[in-house]
């Protein structure tokens, strides 16, 4: 296993979990400000933030070894706060890293 195999791992892991916890942030405020029950914002929220802050290294991690140019980290960084742009992300970086592997077993 490569390090930078190593590293995709936890990042997709963590990339759909991001996502699933966002997608249940925005359902969590639909029933804050519809219905008037501010419990599950007060459950999810807290808890999208700590397992964002662990996809911020995941993906950072990754970044660093995969030797991705700054903007694309930067992007793939973000894609945690906008509902389903973890996923697109995660298979953006899902192809960079196939691709990167293919090149170096074909070298």
């Amino acid at each position: 296993m490569t390090v930078v195999e190593s590293a995709f791992k936890p990042f997709r892991v963590m990339a759909y979990i991001v996502g699933c916890m966002l997608l249940a942030l925005v359902a969590a405020m639909v029933v804050k400000y519809g219905f008037g029950n501010a419990t599950p914002v007060a459950i999810i929220g807290p808890l999208h933030g700590f397992l964002y802050a662990v996809y911020l290294l995941t993906a950072l991690n990754l970044g660093l070894k995969a030797r991705w140019s700054w903007p694309f980290t930067l992007v793939v960084l973000l894609a945690g706060t906008i509902p389903f742009l973890s996923f697109v992300a995660e298979r953006k970086a899902a192809q960079r890293v196939l691709r990167a592997q293919d090149a170096a077993a074909s070298a």
